[in-house]
This record gives structure tokens, C-alpha cells and sequence, in this order.
């Protein structure tokens, strides 16, 4: 249905033994829209993330990816996310044109699309040579290209303009920015460019939620209070 949140969290949290790395926490993601989640290091903004992704599965709480309840339906959804983290989730013997044709094959997605998405990141010259040896940089925009190959419904996108230069992120932009007209949920050092790129604002500390706001509605005062 188009009126279906494309993320509902309703009372989620999530153990590590005995530490708390999410509690509480109930937001609801119209489709389309985007969700910054801000916070120290720590926070539980990757736990989160990860849970999104169908790689952690909550404790307690519910869960609801386009409309599919998790874990329950997880195999119904993993197909139509597509995430960027820390880690670039690329075979590092590979090259980067051998992983996205992998990951091609695992989404029965056209090979031409890899040929694509290595041209509008300008990776053609390089996307020959084992990911080991790329740059930083490059290696993310192989990342970046492999979140997006089979066009997920959902990014969820974890700092991803890590090691990217200006250039680098202008290339991307039109990938896992707003062009790009997907639900994403983001997180990011920088709590301004976060926002001002966000719709809608989740505060973490130490996995609680502090705020659950408009992103136009976020003050200063909350950042601050946020990081300190």
C-alpha cells in the first residue's frame, strides 16, 4: 500500500550480553523520506543500522520494513535494502568490477548495470584492479555502487562520504543522496550536513532515544546536548 511507513520501530531494543546497545526506541520512516540518526560513538547508531539490515535481530520491540515484521519476514526484505557501512563488504582480492558482477548475479540484476554505476562514479580506468589495492576513496565509491546495484527501496547508509574528497561526493550524490529519491535512513559525524539533508531526526545516547523530531525542528540546543 503506498500509505505504508517503509520503517516502523515500535518499543526496539537490543543486548550485548549486559550492556544496553538499544532501548526504547519507536520511530516510524514514511517511504521516500529520510532519517538521520545522530549520537556519540557508542550510541548504538550502527547497532541500529545493523538491526535494519537484517544482520542483528532486536530482543525486544517490533520491527516493520515495508510492511514485512522482522525476523520473522526478513528473507522478503533483504532483497530491498541496500547498505553502505563501516566495512565495504567487498571481496579485497576481487577487483572492484569481479564484486559488483558477483553481486549482480546474487540480485539477478543486468551486468550492464555494474558498467553503469563504474562510469558515474569514474571508476572504469581502475575497476580492473584488486579492491587491496585502491585507495580508500575508491574503494568507497565501489562500496557506494554495490549498496546501490540492484536499486534497494531502503539505503541505509552509515558515514557514507567517509574518504571521500569533494569530487568524490559530488560523483556519489546522485547515488545515495536526495536525487536518488529513496527511504534512507543516514548517520554522520557531522550533525548539521546530516539534518540538512534529513527530513525527519532520531537522538541516541547510549541507545536511548533523547529526541524523535522534524529535522527542521531540531535546535542547536538538542545537538549540543546530544554530544556533550
Amino acid at each position: 500500500m503506498a500509505d505504508t511507513p517503509a520503517i516502523e520501530l515500535r518499543g526496539v531494543a537490543r543486548y550485548f550480553g549486559e550492556r544496553i546497545a538499544l532501548r526504547d526506541l519507536s520511530v516510524t520512516v514514511p517511504a521516500g523520506a529520510t532519517l538521520a540518526v545522530l549520537g556519540r560513538n557508542g550510541a548504538g547508531k550502527s547497532t541500529l543500522l545493523r538491526v535494519l539490515a537484517t544482520l542483528l535481530r532486536q530482543h525486544a520491540g517490533e520491527v516493520v520494513l515495508l510492511g514485512e515484521p522482522l525476523p520473522k519476514r526478513a528473507f522478503a526484505v533483504r532483497g530491498r535494502l541496500g547498505l553502505l557501512a563501516h566495512e565495504p563488504l567487498l571481496y579485497r582480492d576481487l577487483s572492484g568490477r569481479e564484486n559488483l558482477r558477483y553481486h549482480a548475479r546474487l540480485h539477478g540484476v543486468d551486468p550492464e548495470r555494474v558498467e553503469e554505476l563504474l562510469s558515474a562514479v569514474r571508476m572504469e580506468r581502475r575497476a580492473d584492479e584488486p579492491v587491496r589495492l585502491l585507495s580508500r576513496g575508491m574503494v568507497q565509491r565501489v562500496a557506494v555502487c554495490r549498496a546501490v546495484l540492484h536499486d534497494p527501496e531502503i539505503l541505509l547508509l552509515d558515514e557514507a562520504r567517509a574518504n571521500l574528497d569533494p569530487g568524490a561526493s559530488e560523483l556519489v550524490e546522485p547515488l545515495v543522496g536526495r536525487p536518488a529519491g529513496r527511504t534512507r535512513v543516514i548517520t554522520s559525524h557531522d550533525p548539521q550536513a546530516a539534518l540538512a539533508e534529513a527530513d525527519l531526526a532520531l537522538g541516541l545516547r547510549d541507545g536511548r532515544p533523547t529526541f524523535s523530531l522534524p529535522a527542521s525542528e531540531v535546535t542547536p540546543a538538542h545537538v549540543r546536548e546530544l554530544y556533550s
